[in-house]
């Protein structure tokens, strides 16, 4: 099987998904997004909030590789 090439600036996120009781029948979903190289990580418990920390984690990664490129 043949491996494809990894593009030279990817970047790899481990999101964490679980439902949190709230008590009186209520619960929300709540979420976890972490940087798999930097281990920096974020809460959110809403879907909006995760693309939010999704680009401000890679502008401050590719600010600090010195790449300049960051997420459109």
């Amino acid at each position: 099987m043949k491996r494809r090439k990894q593009p030279a600036h990817s970047h790899m996120f481990q999101v964490r998904i679980w439902r949190e009781d709230l008590g009186a029948g209520q619960s929300e979903w709540r979420g976890k997004v972490q940087h798999a190289l930097s281990g920096r990580r974020r809460y959110f418990r809403q879907w909006p909030d995760l693309l939010v920390y999704l680009q401000e984690m890679l502008s401050e990664v590719e600010a600090e590789d010195g790449s300049g490129e960051a997420f459109p």
